[in-house]
C-alpha cells in the first residue's frame, strides 16, 4: 500500500463524482496522568478549564491561546463552544449548529441565516450528557455562502447571546478507487476445519515473550496482503483467540478495548480505505459477548475516517473525518482549480448521534506549513492529514498532523492553538533526537509527557522508525527526548501507520503499521517480544490488553474416522475462559458418555478418541472444571 501521505502521481486528475453521505472533558488515557502544564507566561490557573461534563465559561479563555485571530476572538466571546467555529472556511452544507457548555446548558432560541439561502428553520435536540444542544436546520445550506448564527444560551444560570459565522464549502467529488492488494504469502493464512470462514493472517512470534513482558492478548486488525481483513485477538504465542471477518473491500483499524457505559467494549473502525489515503466508514462497539452495542457515525454529512476513535467516560466519542473541498492552491504552487483535503475532528454524543464539537484544520493550520507538496492538478491535496486525537485535562485536545510534522494542543472553547510541537514555528526548541517526521499516535502520558510513533518516512528522513517518549517543558519551551525505542535486530522503516503503546510496568509496544512487525520493549529498551503478521499484511495499530470474552452460541465440532476411533476437532471463536475440552460419544445422541478429554491447544484442538461413536458432542470446561458450553451433536 502506498504511503498515507497521499502522493499525487498515481491518481486520476478528474475523478468521477462519488460521495457518501450520512444523514465533560475527563481525560481519555491508558492510565492516570498529570494535567498538562500551561505556557510559562500564563498563570496555570488562568488557562481555560472545562468541566468533566463539558466546556464552561469563556472567562480567561484567551490566556491559553497563542494564535490570537479575529475568529478566535469571536469564539472566546461566546458563552459556550459553538460549532462550526467562527471563521470556519469550509463547513458542510449539511452542518448542524452545536452549542457545548457546562452541565445544564440549554439553547433558548436560534437564528441561522445563509447569505444566499436565507433563513433556515430547524429543531433543537439535547445531548445525553446534559451539556448543551444542537440546532438541526430543516434544509442544507448553499455551497459558497456565508452563514450567520445568533442564539440565546442559558449556561451556568445566566442567559447570554452567542454568535458564529462560517462559510459553506464547495465539496469536491472524489474517486472511490481503493489501494490495490499487496502480494502476500499464501502459506501465511490461518485455516480451521471447524471454522472455515475464518482465514486471517498468521501471527508469527519471532522472539517469545520474555520474563517481564506485560500480560494480555494482542489486538490487531490485519488487512492487505493475503487473508481476510478484520479485527483479531491473538495470544502472545500467536494463537488465534477471536476473529471477525469483514465483507470484501472493507477493512478495520483502531481495534482496542475501551470503556462504554462503565463496561469494557471492543472498539474499532470499519469501512473502505480509498487510495486518497483516508477511510469512509463507521466506528462500532461490541460487548464482551461479541455482540454490537453501538455504532458511531460522523455527523454533518461526513463519513468517519479510520484514524481516530476515543470513547470518553461521559459516553461521547472523538472521531475524525476527511473532506476534499475545492480551493485555489496557486499560493502554494498548486492548481488554481485545486482540491484540498481538510482534516476534521468531531466529538459525537454516542446515544443521540449528535455532533457536540467540530474543528477543521483549514482555517487554523496554514496551508504553507504542509510538508506534502501541492499538486499542479485537481488531485486532492492531503495538506495536514490528522491521525491522532487525545483530549487533555484542561480544556484542550492534542492532535497529530502527519503532513505538518507537528503535534498541536488545541483550545476546546475557541479552537485556537495553545502550542505546537515540531513543524514550522514550533512553540518549543527541540532537543537532540526529538525531531520526528510523518508521525502517528501522539498521546499524553503521566507527568505531562507525550508519546509518539516517529515513522521517519515517507519520503525517508530517517533510517528506522522509532517510538518516542518526549518531555515538553512548557516553562522553558524546550522538549527533551526521554526514551527512544528502535528494533535492534531489524531495520524497520514504516512509511505509514504505527503506534507507541504504553503498557503496565513501564513496557512499550510498537506496532509498525504499514509493516507487518510489532515489538514489545522494556522501559530500558530491551526487546521482550517480537512478532510479525504475514508478508505485506498491515495493521494500523498493534495493542495489548487483558480481555475476558464470553463467546456466543456453542463450540464448533467436526468428527471424522481416525485410527481406532474418531478424530474430533473443536473450536469456539472468542471464548477466553475455556481451559479444556471433554468429548462425549455414543451409539445414539441419548446414550453419549465421556470418552476423552484434552487441554485447549490454540484456537482449534484435535482429540483422538477410542470410541467409534458415531454420535459426538464436546463440552467446554473452564479452569475450575465447570462446563461453560456444549457443542451440537454431530455424527462422525
Amino acid at each position: 500500500m502506498p504511503s498515507w501521505s497521499s502522493k499525487q502521481a498515481k491518481a486520476e486528475t478528474t475523478p468521477p463524482p462519488a460521495r457518501g453521505r450520512a444523514p465533560r472533558r475527563t481525560p481519555v488515557s491508558r492510565g492516570p496522568r498529570a494535567a498538562v502544564r500551561v505556557l510559562a507566561p500564563l498563570a496555570a490557573g488562568a488557562a481555560l478549564a472545562c468541566a468533566a461534563s463539558g466546556c464552561g465559561s469563556s472567562a480567561s479563555a484567551t490566556e491559553g491561546v497563542v494564535d490570537w485571530t479575529p475568529a478566535v476572538a469571536a469564539a472566546v466571546a461566546n458563552p459556550v463552544a459553538i460549532s462550526p467555529l467562527p471563521g470556519t472556511p469550509d463547513a458542510s452544507p449539511y452542518t448542524q449548529i452545536s452549542f457545548l457548555g457546562s452541565a445544564g446548558t440549554t439553547v433558548l432560541q436560534v437564528s441561522a441565516v445563509g447569505s444566499r439561502s436565507g433563513s433556515h428553520p430547524g429543531s433543537l435536540r439535547a445531548y445525553s450528557t446534559g451539556t448543551g444542544e444542537s440546532f438541526l436546520p430543516s434544509r442544507p445550506f448553499t455551497p459558497g455562502e456565508q452563514v450567520t448564527v445568533t442564539a440565546s444560551v442559558r449556561s451556568a444560570g445566566h442567559v447570554h447571546g452567542a454568535r458564529t459565522t462560517f462559510t459553506i464549502a464547495h465539496q469536491a467529488p472524489i474517486a472511490q478507487k481503493q489501494f490495490p492488494d499487496n502480494p502476500g504469502d499464501p502459506r501465511a493464512i490461518q485455516h480451521y476445519s471447524t471454522a472455515p470462514s475464518l482465514t486471517p493472517s498468521t501471527v508469527t512470534i519471532t522472539k517469545p515473550a520474555a520474563a517481564g513482558a506485560a500480560p494480555g492478548y494482542l489486538f490487531l486488525a490485519p488487512y492487505q496482503g493475503l487473508g481476510s481483513a478484520g479485527p483479531m485477538i491473538a495470544e502472545q504465542n500467536g494463537a488465534l483467540v477471536w476473529f471477525h471477518p469483514l465483507p470484501a473491500q472493507e477493512s478495520a483499524t483502531n481495534f482496542s478495548v475501551q470503556q462504554y457505559a462503565g463496561k469494557p467494549v471492543l472498539a474499532w473502525w470499519q469501512g473502505r480505505i480509498v487510495e486518497l489515503g483516508f477511510g469512509q466508514g463507521e466506528d462500532v462497539l461490541y460487548n464482551t459477548s461479541y455482540q454490537p452495542v453501538a455504532s458511531i457515525r460522523a455527523g454533518n454529512g461526513y463519513r468517519a475516517d479510520l484514524h481516530v476513535l476515543r470513547i470518553t467516560p461521559e459516553g461521547t466519542a472523538w472521531i475524525d473525518a476527511f473532506d476534499p473541498v475545492q480551493m485555489n492552491l496557486s499560493s502554494v504552487h498548486g492548481s488554481a482549480a485545486g482540491v484540498l483535503t481538510d482534516a476534521i475532528v468531531q466529538e459525537i454524543d454516542i446515544k443521540t448521534g449528535l455532533v457536540m464539537w467540530e474543528w477543521h484544520a483549514l482555517g487554523h493550520i496554514a496551508i504553507a506549513d504542509s510538508k506534502n507538496p501541492a499538486p499542479d492538478s485537481s488531485y486532492p491535496w492531503d495538506y495536514a492529514h490528522i491521525n491522532a486525537v487525545d483530549p487533555g485535562s484542561s480544556g484542550d485536545v492534542l492532535m497529530s498532523f502527519r503532513n505538518i510534522w507537528a503535534l498541536e494542543d488545541i483550545d476546546l472553547h475557541s479552537g485556537g492553538l495553545r502550542w505546537r510541537l515540531g513543524g514550522p514555528r514550533s512553540s518549543f526548541k527541540l532537543g537532540p533526537g526529538v525531531q520526528f517526521y510523518w508521525q502517528h499516535d501522539a498521546e499524553f502520558q503521566p507527568g505531562g509527557l507525550i508519546s509518539v510513533f516517529d515513522n521517519g518516512s515517507d519520503p525517508p528522513k530517517e533510517k528506522q522508525s522509532r517510538g518516542l517518549l518526549l518531555d515538553p517543558n512548557l516553562h522553558t519551551h524546550e522538549v527533551r527526548l526521554l526514551k527512544q525505542f528502535v528494533n535492534p535486530a531489524k531495520t524497520l522503516l514504516a512509511t505509514s501507520q504505527g503506534d507507541t503503546f504504553a503498557l503496565p510496568g513501564g513496557d512499550w509496544l510498537l506496532g509498525y503499521g504499514g509493516l507487518p512487525n510489532f515489538t514489545e520493549f522494556s522501559s530500558s529498551g530491551q526487546v521482550l517480544l517480537d512478532g510479525t503478521l504475514g508478508r505485506s499484511v498491515q495493521s494500523f495499530k498493534t495493542l495489548l490488553y487483558p480481555w475476558s470474552g464470553q463467546a456466543p452460541g456453542s463450540p464448533s465440532v467436526l468428527a471424522s474416522p481416525g485410527a481406532g476411533g474418531l478424530s474430533v476437532s473443536v473450536s469456539w471463536n472468542g471464548a477466553t475462559e475455556v481451559a479444556s475440552w471433554r468429548v462425549l460419544a455414543g451409539a445414539s445422541p441419548t446414550t453419549m458418555a465421556a470418552v476423552a478429554s484434552a487441554s485447549k491447544g490454540g484456537f482449534q484442538t484435535t482429540i483422538a478418541t477410542p470410541s467409534a461413536g458415531p454420535y459426538v458432542a464436546v463440552q467446554a470446561l473452564n479452569g475450575a472444571g465447570t462446563v461453560i458450553g456444549t457443542s451440537a451433536t454431530v455424527s462422525g
